[in-house]
């Protein structure tokens, strides 16, 4: 088996298509291991961000539903959101100028739903999609959640409160109606939790 160094590809020319506050869309070059170059690879950078797997005081998990542009559906999933940057931009690595991750899952988790928790779990922090993308998803679980607040959503959210049993969001993933992958995979992971 080779070491990282033998498979690593070398950025050799970058282009940024569109870098804004919200997006580096970039063109890129590479060397691959074995000399060869190969272009055009796009990747992006957006901000990091949170999910959370939230249930209440009867084991009822918490989900919003609104549309995803991406797959012009409306989806349901779990309470998400970006984790905010004080330098103004929306994307690049996290640094010190980044709000602290469980700071951020419980901001969203009010916000969204209007609940908030004292029992937290950090489940797992994952590259969102590490072909193309070098932000990471957070992912959280919140227990024995309770209301205390209306929403607060941003000005670009329109999403509705859902509630749904382990059964429900069970089917609903295996008929494709959740169909957020790093959601799903806060899912599993909180399932076994609970199973272990």
């Amino acid at each position: 088996m080779q070491d990282q160094e033998d498979l690593s590809w070398e950025e050799i020319k970058t282009e940024h298509i569109v870098q804004d506050e919200w997006i580096d869309f970039r063109r890129s070059a590479y060397r691959f291991p074995d000399g060869s170059v190969f272009e055009p690879y796009y990747s992006y950078s957006r901000r990091d961000y949170v999910v959370i797997v939230a249930c209440d005081t009867d084991r009822n998990y918490l989900c919003v539903r609104q549309f995803r542009q991406g797959i012009r559906k409306v989806t349901t999933e779990f309470p998400a959101g970006g984790i905010e940057r004080k330098d103004g931009r929306e994307y690049g690595m996290a640094g010190p100028q980044t709000e602290d991750a469980l700071a951020a899952a419980k901001r969203e988790l009010v916000e969204e739903t209007g609940y908030e928790s004292d029992e937290w779990e950090h489940l797992l922090t994952v590259p969102s999609n590490a072909t193309i993308a070098d932000n990471y998803a957070h992912l959280f679980t919140a227990r024995n959640c309770r209301k205390v607040s209306g929403q607060s959503l941003d000005d670009t959210e329109f999403l509705k409160v859902k509630k749904f049993s382990a059964q429900e969001i069970e089917e609903m993933i295996a008929t494709g109606e959740f169909p957020q992958a790093v959601h799903i995979a806060a899912w599993l992971l909180e399932r076994r939790r609970i199973e272990q």
